[in-house]
């Protein structure tokens, strides 16, 4: 900024055309101009002293060092952001923390969870197993009710535990290959905690033919191994046996009675 007054303090108006040393018109002085700042408090909180003296108009050449300036926002301005955060990591404005997924609230429940399945399938490819029975091996391995049941209802839903399939698979075995009796393989169903329901579709299977069949040639076989016996004791014997094998009593009496006919035509006799 440049300030121009009057060479002649009375005003008059002699305007030589003359120029000075600096090429200024000899009837103007230029004053000298110092750039003003604004004061601010200082940072230790004392008296600051003043930069103008009162009496001159001019600063004072012995201030020292210029404190930093204060922020001044103006309106309509946007407050600067900070892009990286003291640790040097960038910082997440609340916007996008509240736009990242949430961290799992129990990873315990979703590790016991995974060991349910794991625990299951291994016991599965072992041999069969009804849901009750792989509660009961989960409850030994302390893993509780809440976190096996979930897991449980999935793999039931998804036909991995199947106790209708089961049944008819133990019921069709036991008969064959044991050679059980409806009453046997129904108390062993039982015992598995399969539903009611399940055991008599599964136990539909097998006729009273079959059963009577299978209960002959059990007690043909047996017969042979009680030829020391006198026949009563021989009778008695094969009853109880027949008997355990879960026959009914219809079935075992006619059995019996076909083992011990066989035998007289083939020649065995009984002390």
């Amino acid at each position: 900024m440049v300030v121009r007054f009057p060479s002649d303090p009375s005003g008059g108006e002699h305007g030589d055309a003359r120029s000075d040393e600096g090429g200024v018109t000899g009837g103007e002085h230029l004053a000298p101009v110092t750039p003003l700042r604004r004061p601010t408090a200082p940072r230790d909180g004392g008296e600051r002293s003043p930069r103008h003296p009162a009496g001159t108009g001019r600063a004072s050449t012995t201030a020292g060092p210029e404190p930093a300036g204060e922020i001044v926002e103006l309106p309509g301005s946007t407050r600067w952001n900070n892009t990286w955060g003291d640790d040097g990591r960038p910082a997440t404005s609340q916007s996008e923390a509240r736009a990242l997924p949430p961290e799992p609230e129990d990873d315990e429940a979703d590790r016991q969870s995974k060991k349910v399945s794991a625990v299951t399938i291994r016991q599965l490819a072992r041999r069969g197993m009804s849901r009750w029975e792989l509660e009961q091996v989960l409850l030994k391995r302390e893993i509780e009710p809440e976190v096996f049941g979930p897991e449980l209802d999935r793999l039931e839903t998804l036909g991995v535990i199947d106790d209708a399939s089961l049944a008819v698979s133990l019921a069709f075995t036991q008969h064959s290959r044991k050679g059980l009796g409806r009453s046997s393989i129904e108390q062993d169903l039982k015992r598995r905690h399969i539903d009611p329901e399940l055991i008599e579709i599964a136990l539909a299977d097998i006729a009273d033919e079959d059963e009577l069949e299978r209960a002959t040639e059990l007690a043909v076989k047996r017969i042979g191994q009680l030829s020391s016996y006198d026949e009563e004791t021989a009778r008695r014997r094969l009853h109880g046996f027949l008997a355990r094998k879960g026959y009914s009593s219809s079935i075992v009496r006619q059995a019996m009675d076909a083992a011990f006919a066989s035998r007289r035509r083939g020649g065995v006799r009984f002390q």
